[in-house]
């Protein structure tokens, strides 16, 4: 009777488990949070949402739809990450493009890592448990490896995240006029210019700020589309500073990084230590989640110990990570206020939950539907872990 109760609490965790794997893989698509400005100046008829943007996991996504009403005709939504970025300039304020910069890039990697320690936590047979973790560490190095290192490694980035590089300077390579990312007249030139777009190509452009992937053809479109406009960045910089085009992740976070910062404030002095510093981080972490991936193969020999139990623990923590590197860039975007901004205000802290005042406008944010889903695969994998130790006790 007692092996028969075990036996079942053993497939009720691995269920909880594997139902959890498939809700952190629909949260890395879904936005997790959103933020939105209203204004007198934005009404309601006109901005029924405001201006408002979706942040994901590997991006952030406009949150405007295109308005369907009798006194407006729309064929494009307004881009409202470009909306916000002009609207925080004005106070100083780096581009939203400007934060998370790592996170973003990592994101994919880091979150295929917590899968791949899931499916070695249901594993009771440490034989079976380290070939998972062996093959599944594996592939994550190598895979990481060949984005952040590799030539033409954007190409394994996600379609969301590289997307979000494009849309971030409004990068059109047949409209370029100046150097991207330096004033912020030629963003609004860009701006006009993508809304003169032919129909089909805002179609296409409405489905992938819906959220929906693009395929694999979509993808080498915006690499390319990158490609060009770094290599005309290039082309406006000192012979002694002209870097050729690898197509690496590394490359790209650096350049985009620097790009992001100068896009309003083009101010190297102060720039290019803030992109050394990020590139050495980027570093740093990359390394890191090899030894994390090392360690945690060591400590999965067996099936106790503290470096098994982060198998569960650190997935189990994903909602409150995610709130904390949230609130951090806000405090960020608050606090490194550049001098260049037209208007002078002390440092602030950015509404993380609920609703706040800044100057005429009213903040928003809230969670979205990614969030709640961290939230609930957090509450099974809380399940799971009980069963799971009542299980170890049992084994004793």
């Amino acid at each position: 009777m007692e092996q028969a109760s075990s036996s079942r609490r053993g497939i009720v965790y691995r269920v909880l488990v594997l139902i959890s794997v498939v809700l952190i893989g629909f949260s890395f698509v879904s936005p997790g949070w959103w933020v939105s400005l209203t204004a007198p100046n934005y009404p309601e008829a006109t901005f029924p949402q405001g201006i408002r943007i979706l942040f994901h996991m590997d991006s952030v996504q406009n949150g405007c739809t295109i308005r369907n009403s009798d006194e407006v005709v729309e064929t494009e939504a307004l881009n409202c990450v470009h909306e916000m970025d002009t609207i925080n300039h004005y106070v100083g304020m780096y581009p939203i493009a400007a934060g998370g910069v790592i996170e973003r890039a990592f994101s994919p990697f880091l979150v295929a890592l917590l899968v791949v320690m899931l499916l070695g936590f249901m594993c009771t047979k440490p034989k079976i448990r380290m070939m998972i973790l062996s093959v599944g560490f594996g592939a994550i190095a190598v895979w990481m490896a060949m984005t952040w290192y590799g030539k033409d490694g954007l190409k394994y980035q996600t379609a969301g995240y590289l997307h979000a590089l494009v849309a971030a300077l409004d990068q059109d390579t047949e409209k370029e006029t100046g150097a991207p990312g330096m004033t912020g007249n030629d963003i609004l030139d860009r701006l006009k210019a993508s809304l003169a777009k032919s129909a089909s190509q805002t179609a296409k452009s409405a489905n992938i700020e819906a959220g929906k992937a693009g395929d694999e053809s979509e993808k080498m479109e915006n690499i390319d589309h990158l490609r060009a406009t770094f290599e005309r960045y290039q082309d406006r910089l000192p012979s002694a500073e002209r870097e050729s085009w690898e197509g690496s992740g590394s490359q790209m976070m650096r350049w985009h990084y620097k790009a992001s910062l100068g896009r309003y404030f083009n101010n190297p002095a102060e720039i290019n230590p803030m992109v050394k510093t990020m590139s050495a981080v980027a570093t740093i972490v990359f390394w890191g989640i090899i030894g994390a991936m090392l360690l945690l193969l060591w400590g999965a020999r067996k099936g106790k110990g503290l470096l098994y139990w982060l198998m569960i623990l650190v997935p189990m923590a994903l909602p409150v990570f995610f709130v904390i590197e949230y609130s951090g860039w806000l405090w960020w975007y608050g606090h490194r206020l550049n001098q260049m901004g037209a208007f002078t205000v002390k440092p602030f802290m950015p509404t993380v939950l609920g609703q706040g005042k800044v100057a005429q406008f009213t903040t928003h944010s809230y969670p979205s539907i990614g969030f709640y889903l961290m939230l609930l695969l957090a509450a099974l994998l809380a399940l799971a872990a009980l069963i799971r130790l009542k299980m170890s006790k049992d084994d004793s």
